[in-house]
């Protein structure tokens, strides 16, 4: 068949290319930005003893302020990014997030004391959430039987980015001094948002309420199912975040050298190559066999990777649990946006997605204090065995609860015209 006239087997060749730019698009726009944010999170508590900090006690409360601030923000204000995005289009939001962040980022290298600081961290959570505008942005152009795939991509980028930035701008730091990475960062997000900006395709027209379908997340899930849908989503990124200040300590008590730092370093680092190879992976699996049995499957994978830590006796058993971990968790956060993706109707995404990017900032925050509390109770090792419970108590309620009525949208409205693929090219 000729021209951009769908298939029965999909978009036609001329079509096809509308969806994948945008993806690949995205992906790198999302992969220098993660890059960015990355970039200066491991000197930000020298920055703050910079601007004027001073004790050790006071350098690490600012240090945890100034980090919570833009998790809290971007908490609060991503349902309303979402609804926007949901009236006035999801590239945009995209601009928005990246664009806005390059300026928050760029003005911390100018900041004159802490206080500038945390107002500006405050003023990047606000304006960001590059994560919650790309995946909506490429959900919205990306055919249903293709989102496993695509999500994946996306969640390739953001672990590819978190694993890299943090190695580079400690270098710049060290070789320049604290306010130069900074600037680069935010250099790094203006080109990602003009990446997006000349090559993202969207063709948005606003729903006008009779063509709307409003399969939203409730009517999707139920009223139970939604609850657990949300619990999901917090209890995954508490398991991210849980174990984080406690992993090297773990190390420091096993390890026989005093290279903890490089060693913890070099673990993290694998973990997230193996999440970021089996992101991609499981997501394209998942297109073919379902995503909810591999969200269960990886679930209980993760929690089986988990418990044992609190028996490891050496650094290489420790090593490879981590790429244990790191390959559950990669299939993880794909499989369970791919679910909501195909769940709702595409006038409800940025909605569905900024409620689900609550919850997980839930998780998110409360993973560090929860996780630590434990391990000054009850030892290094007990937070290890409470997440594997924990991890596997959430595939029990993605079992249970999270079953959603399948969504009528048809693949021919999700696929651009032929006149919108000729407008792309």
């Amino acid at each position: 068949m000729s021209g951009g006239v769908p298939t029965e087997d999909g978009p036609s060749p001329l079509e096809a290319p509308c969806w994948q730019r945008t993806l690949y698009s995205c992906w790198v726009g999302q992969f220098i930005s993660i890059v960015g944010f990355a970039f200066v999170m491991p000197f930000i508590p020298f920055y703050v003893r910079e601007l004027g900090v001073e004790g050790e006690a006071s350098v690490a409360l600012w240090s945890g302020l100034v980090i919570t601030a833009a998790g809290v923000m971007q908490a609060i204000l991503a349902p309303i990014w979402g609804a926007l995005a949901d009236r006035y289009g999801r590239k945009i939001m995209v601009e928005r997030a990246m664009f806005g962040g390059a300026v928050a980022l760029t003005a911390m290298a100018f900041a004159g004391n802490v206080w500038h600081l945390f107002a500006l961290r405050a003023l990047q959570g606000s304006l960001t959430g590059t994560v919650v505008a790309c995946n909506t942005l490429v959900a919205s152009v990306t055919p249903k039987k293709r989102m496993g795939y695509s999500l994946g991509m996306m969640e390739v980028a953001v672990l590819m980015g978190v694993t890299i930035g943090p190695l580079f701008g400690g270098l710049m730091a060290d070789a320049w001094g604290y306010r130069v990475p900074f600037a680069a960062a935010g250099g790094m997000l203006f080109l990602g948002g003009l990446v997006v900006h000349f090559l993202a395709y969207e063709n948005f027209c606003a729903p006008d309420g009779k063509s709307a379908q409003e399969h939203g997340l409730r009517r999707a899930f139920g009223a139970k199912g939604l609850a657990a849908l949300l619990i999901t989503f917090l209890m995954i990124s508490l398991a991210g975040s849980f174990v984080g200040p406690i992993f090297p300590l773990l190390v420091e008590q096993v390890s026989e050298t005093a290279r903890v730092a490089s060693i913890a370093g070099i673990m993290l680092a694998v973990s997230g190559l193996a999440a970021g190879l089996a992101a991609f992976a499981i997501g394209m699996m998942g297109d073919r066999v379902g995503h909810k049995p591999l969200l269960i499957t990886c679930t209980l994978a993760a929690a089986a990777s988990a418990a044992p830590h609190a028996i490891a006796q050496t650094v290489s058993q420790l090593g490879i649990l981590q790429i244990l971990k790191g390959i559950s968790r990669g299939g993880t956060a794909p499989t369970l946006n791919a679910i909501v993706a195909q769940a709702v109707s595409a006038d409800t995404y940025g909605r569905a997605f900024g409620n689900t990017r609550v919850a997980s900032a839930a998780g998110m925050a409360a993973g560090p204090l929860l996780g630590g509390f434990t391990a000054a109770h009850l030892g290094l090792r007990w937070p290890f065995v409470i997440l594997g419970g924990l991890l596997v108590l959430t595939a029990v309620l993605v079992a249970g609860w999270v079953q959603p009525t399948i969504n009528e949208e048809t693949e021919e409205e999700r696929v651009p015209s032929r006149a919108d693929a000729e407008a792309a090219t």
